[in-house]
């Protein structure tokens, strides 16, 4: 079955995390994507302490599968022509660098539309292209910080606590390719390219929605809440069981807190006044928790979660992330073979997240090599007589 996004190219010029993330994303579902990177590579190739892999370092392989890879020096003008040539039969741009470096290359968006009228010209940077701050660098844990993100990480009295992965750079490749996806429905109607400025900062704030519109609202910022839930109630939050392993509970509404009490064997709390709504539990957070406390401790947490799951109460154990990976299905995990990497060449990358049939995104085609490509693309761009 044809993928949504097929027949659509991307000339791909960015490197890293958030830009490859996002075109990563599109290929899954049909896109080809031509990643030029420079003559040394996009930087994850090597990224990290494990050096095992040449040229297809874990965080690599985490956004690039299912691409094609072309080796161009940008500053060389047999180079810039071939750069040009992709760009001419592209539908998509997508890049990365600090603002202004594509307009100094003489690849910027007025350039490519020049050399495609409707094309679709995508800019990921840290701040945005015409922000006080646009010429600050930026990675993710930099983003983690000034968006305030760290802030709401811990509990009260803690220092500021980092997300631990690259939040940022997931959610701004989400942002991207939601708006490029955005920007293809809307030239499919109306023959209009589009110029797109995603900032990690903007995207961090957007995703930080929960957080930032009590503040928009009400004026006062966001209490830390530590492992408790948004709700700011006692039942929803982590609690230890008999095995030494936590699970994470969710219960905020009425009829979840009674089917916990009665789960639990513990009927009184629903008659407790101390307890029996959810004004009371606030009032009363610590007391709440020493019950639910002392009724963890009877189980393990794998218990808990397979006796509460099938009552209907949301209760979840707290995995490590190769356990989590047990769980995934085919929307979240997919086998791809590398050559020299160990496991007989078979390994899982992430999917895009969703399932949709028909139509099911997805590759099984590895990252590329770095300039692997090159033989074949340059001859389709001499059979389109582009160079």
């Amino acid at each position: 079955m044809t993928k949504p996004l097929a027949g659509i190219r991307i000339a791909d010029f960015s490197h890293v995390m958030a830009g490859p993330y996002a075109s990563y994303l599109l290929g899954l579902m049909g896109a080809e994507v031509i990643k030029i990177e420079p003559k040394a590579g996009d930087n994850f190739r090597n990224y990290g302490a494990d050096r095992r892999y040449d040229g297809m370092s874990p965080a690599f392989i985490a956004a690039n599968a299912g691409k094609k890879s072309i080796a161009l020096d940008l500053k060389a003008d047999e180079d810039l022509a071939i750069a040009r040539a992709i760009i001419a039969r592209s539908d998509v741009v997508l890049e990365n660098f600090r603002p202004g470096v594509m307009d100094r290359l003489g690849l910027g968006y007025e350039a490519a539309k020049a050399l495609r009228a409707d094309i679709v010209f995508c800019s990921v940077s840290g701040y945005g292209q015409t922000s006080a701050q646009r010429d600050w660098p930026a990675i993710d844990n930099i983003v983690q910080a000034t968006s305030g993100m760290m802030m709401l990480s811990g509990s009260e009295g803690d220092d500021p606590v980092r997300v631990g992965f690259p939040i940022v750079d997931t959610l701004t490749g989400q942002t991207a390719a939601l708006a490029i996806l955005s920007a293809l429905m809307g030239r499919e109607r109306n023959g209009v390219g589009a110029y797109i400025d995603v900032s990690m900062l903007d995207a961090s704030l957007a995703f930080m929605t929960s957080a930032l519109t009590p503040f928009l609202v009400t004026g006062a910022p966001m209490k830390r809440m530590g492992n408790t839930g948004y709700s700011g109630l006692p039942t929803a939050s982590m609690f230890v069981c008999r095995d030494g392993r936590e699970v994470s509970l969710g219960v905020v509404q009425p009829a979840q807190f009674a089917a916990l009490a009665r789960h639990m064997g513990r009927e009184d709390w629903l008659s407790d006044e101390r307890f029996a709504t959810p004004e009371g539990r606030r009032a009363n957070f610590d007391a709440m928790q020493a019950e639910l406390s002392a009724q963890f401790a009877r189980a393990d947490a794998a218990q808990w979660e397979a006796s509460m799951s099938a009552a209907g109460i949301p209760c979840g154990m707290v995995r490590r992330v190769d356990e989590a990976a047990d769980l995934a299905g085919s929307a979240a995990l997919m086998p791809i073979t590398i050559d020299g990497i160990p496991v007989d060449g078979a390994v899982r990358v992430p999917g895009a997240g969703f399932a949709m049939h028909p139509g099911q995104p997805g590759t099984d085609q590895a990252p590329p090599r770095l300039n692997a490509d090159r033989v074949e693309i340059e001859a389709w761009l001499r059979a389109e007589g582009a160079i």
